[in-house]
């Protein structure tokens, strides 16, 4: 973004441009109050509401399934989400869910931004969250400021040992959760505590105990700064008409100290107080103009109006708003939203889509599938009588958690028989498959010498359950000798 003001023109800092060995000023983010602040403290409470209640949940599945709403079963290869069974084969769900789910992220930083890094991401959320103890347990950044300056003594031991304790304590309680994500819920909770639980559960929590401690507690800024790769391409989906954190130098220029009685005439409303820099979690200057660091939590937003509430001036000379805005308004035009633009509407379509696409590979899953393999060594088996016989191995899959009766049949091959081994008396075979399983069936197909033209002849197996009147054909090929 190019803004111009009275006495200085900023320009956006590239990060990209700074060695990552250099020296980067440690941060030390200054308490805040506000409507933004609290937004933010909501949202957080939300979401980490979701994360560590949403395996509790039940959802009854039947006798023979889990009952755990969100469940990703990898012993099993199941994915439980409430009504919906992802299977392995149907990974193709999974990938146009984070296809959508991309696509969303793009479309709504097209229009409003960083948002999702300034309120929902979890680096956001849980640093948000060690911020709180630490400001609990050593202060705000005066207290903290003057801690981390002070010699080694037994109450800074103190403090820093109980915050990384909290910390450690958080840390586990994230590892903690995710694993319910994976077992049930109920039951590897105790396992926990009584040693019984897998190996690969305790390794797991303490993993993520050591990288949410270490990203959250000590890297903190660094992550969104220099190891997140979406900071490095946001602003692709950036222009005029994007709403970001900005400051408004027409108003705000020529900045400098103001004391209370004095005129504001040949001057600007900033009174260089510093109180943007000191509240925002990454360390920046947003009156230097848009920065790659700058994840738009707008708690800078909420410091400077409380300083403009104190000097008697309107709220707004850091606000959320547009390039497009920012120049209307320095030349006292009326500002204008363009929220429907060719960016964004191209954004949405494509959201649309592809939500539409997966939404309806969803629906239109069916609850059983087939493969067919046929034989290779031998291709085929001539009988005594002179007739011919293909073997196959043809695979069920049954993904619902009862059990269900099928009929098989070869459909487009004149004269053949069909049997099934260990059902070789039924004239039509009919086999039981167990819930939420894979069945291998081993079918042999005989066909007269007489119905044999010299060429292989395509076929269709096709699978009947008539008590949920669901059919399913796989296609495959009957194989002979050439005439």
């Amino acid at each position: 973004m190019s803004m111009t003001m009275n006495n200085r023109t900023p320009t956006t800092i590239d990060e990209a441009d700074i060695p990552v060995w250099s020296h980067k000023p440690k941060t030390f983010p200054k308490k805040v109050k506000g409507p933004i602040r609290n937004l933010k403290w909501a949202v957080m409470a939300v979401l980490l509401a979701i994360y560590w209640g949403v395996p509790w949940f039940r959802f009854d599945r039947g006798p023979f399934a889990p009952d755990q709403a969100i469940l990703i079963d990898l012993p099993g290869r199941k994915a439980y989400f409430l009504w919906f069974e992802i299977w392995p084969q149907e990974v193709y769900i999974v990938t146009g869910l984070l296809i959508v789910a991309a696509i969303g992220l793009f479309f709504v930083t097209a229009m409003l931004g960083r948002v999702w890094c300034g309120y929902a991401c979890p680096q956001t959320v849980w640093t948000d969250l060690f911020m709180l103890v630490e400001r609990w347990i050593e202060g705000d950044r005066a207290q903290r400021m003057k801690l981390d300056r002070a010699p080694f003594s037994m109450k800074k031991l103190g403090k820093r040992t109980a915050k990384f304790a909290a910390w450690a304590f958080i840390g586990m309680m994230t590892g903690g959760a995710w694993i319910l994500y994976f077992n049930d819920a109920p039951t590897v909770v105790p396992e926990l505590f009584t040693g019984e639980a897998g190996t690969a559960v305790y390794a797991t929590v303490a993993f993520l105990t050591f990288s949410t401690f270490l990203m959250a507690g000590i890297a903190r800024e660094n992550v969104c700064t220099f190891m997140c790769p979406y900071a490095r391409f946001q602003s692709a989906m950036f222009d005029q008409d994007t709403m970001v954190v900005s400051y408004h130098p027409a108003r705000g220029e020529k900045r400098g100290k103001h004391k209370a009685g004095e005129s504001w005439d040949g001057r600007g409303h900033c009174i260089d107080c510093r109180q943007c820099v000191d509240v925002c979690p990454t360390g920046i200057d947003i009156r230097d103009g848009l920065q790659m660091s700058c994840i738009s939590c707008g708690l800078c937003v909420d410091a400077c109006n409380s300083i403009m509430d104190k000097v008697g001036l309107p709220h707004g000379l850091i606000s959320y708003d547009t390039e497009r805005n920012i120049e209307l308004k320095a030349c006292g035009q009326k500002p204008k939203w363009n929220l429907l633009r060719l960016r964004t509407i191209g954004y949405g379509v494509v959201f649309a889509l592809a939500g539409l696409g997966v939404l309806y590979a969803l629906m239109a899953r069916q609850p059983m599938d087939a493969s067919v393999l046929a034989d290779r060594n031998p291709l085929f088996v001539r009988l005594s009588n002179g007739d011919l016989r293909n073997g196959y191995t043809l695979k069920l899959l049954n993904k619902t958690p009862e059990l269900h009766a099928v009929e098989i049949a070869a459909v487009g091959l004149t004269g053949a028989e069909v049997t099934v081994l260990g059902h070789e008396t039924e004239a039509v075979p009919t086999v039981e498959l167990a819930p939420d399983a894979v069945a291998a069936i081993r079918v042999f197909v005989r066909l007269p010498e007489a119905d044999w033209k010299g060429s292989p002849l395509d076929f269709d197996f096709v699978v009947t359950d008539h008590g949920r009147n669901l059919t399913v054909s796989v296609p495959t090929r009957f194989e002979g000798p050439a005439k």
